[in-house]
């Protein structure tokens, strides 16, 4: 019996150590993909002396993640392996849309919630798409949807959705990042415009 239990007990020791070794070996890292807010509005006409609140845009669970987003089929969303955002999508899109605004040198102040802006407006988002998209043609697809809601009483100023599509090149990482940059920059440029014209 005890040669049984001392059998038993080295098996188990080598399945441990064995797994600690395999967890001590290389990794290959995903790498981490930012986006860029855009710097140039050459057809801005308005401004603003309001503060302005930009909350953390909603999404679906698929696309409230760090996992840049593939869309074949018309339905059927994965992830690429290789890679991620560098923080979850929505969250990420709430910074690029505060640094387009500030780029705009257009506002007196925006901010998020909790910085202790007195708020005049709230840019209400909700990001529809953001996602390459792989049938008929590769091409970083971005799609979001804006309300401008006057924060002294609820009232909604005015609503708007703003789509972009550039064509990638490819199906890998790097072009579809790319892709979906220029996309958001295009999507960017023209809320930022409709927002100052309307407040």
């Amino acid at each position: 019996m005890s040669v049984i239990k001392r059998a038993l007990g080295s098996a188990m020791i080598a399945v441990l150590l064995g797994g600690c070794v395999g967890g001590l070996g290389p990794k290959t890292p995903a790498s981490i993909y930012d986006l860029d807010a855009p710097r140039s509005f050459k057809d801005v006409r308005g401004s603003t002396q309001a503060q302005i609140l930009i909350p953390v845009p909603s999404a679906v669970k698929a696309l409230d993640t760090d996992a840049i987003a593939v869309k074949s089929d018309g339905t059927v969303i994965t992830y690429f392996s290789g890679g991620q955002w560098s923080d979850r999508l929505p969250v990420l899109v709430q910074a690029r849309v505060i640094e387009a605004f500030e780029n705009s040198g257009r506002v007196r102040a925006i901010g998020r919630p909790g910085e202790g802006l007195l708020i005049h407006y709230q840019i209400s988002t909700n990001v529809r798409a953001f996602q390459l998209e792989v049938d008929g043609g590769s091409q970083g697809v971005v799609e979001i949807a804006a309300k401008i809601i006057n924060d002294r009483n609820g009232r909604v100023v005015a609503t708007r959705t703003f789509r972009a599509a550039v064509p990638t090149g490819g199906d890998s990482i790097d072009p579809a990042v790319k892709g979906l940059d220029a996309a958001l920059h295009s999507v960017l440029v023209e809320l930022v415009e409709w927002v100052l014209v309307r407040i």
